[in-house]
């Protein structure tokens, strides 16, 4: 059970602030509504809902952060994303990890 956990929620922390310092695009897959009640500074909303929408505006080379309320919406847009082309997504889990990082 821990291992699927740790598997959802993308294995070992990476250094968010690091990656948004070279670039990385942090996205808040929670709803409008949750976003605007609290999110990272420089975090976009784009709703789990839309995650599809991502492939309109970033390229498949761009190295994305995702971040929901507990982990489990990012869990799902990762490997969402993953399976769109994208090969450098991070899932942060809650939003508030990554408070602070720009």
């Amino acid at each position: 059970m821990i291992g699927w956990i740790k598997r959802m929620l993308g294995g070992e922390k990476p250094d968010f602030k690091a990656l948004v310092s070279a670039g990385a695009i942090m996205i808040d897959v929670r709803t409008p509504g949750e976003f605007k009640s609290g999110h990272a500074k420089g975090a976009v909303n784009i709703p789990l809902d839309n995650i599809q929408s991502v492939s309109r505006k970033y390229k498949n080379s761009e190295v994305l952060i995702v971040c929901c309320r507990s982990g489990m919406r990012s869990g799902s847009a990762k490997s969402q994303l993953i399976k769109m082309g994208y090969s450098q997504v991070h899932n942060a889990g809650p939003w508030q990890n990554l408070q602070g990082v720009k």
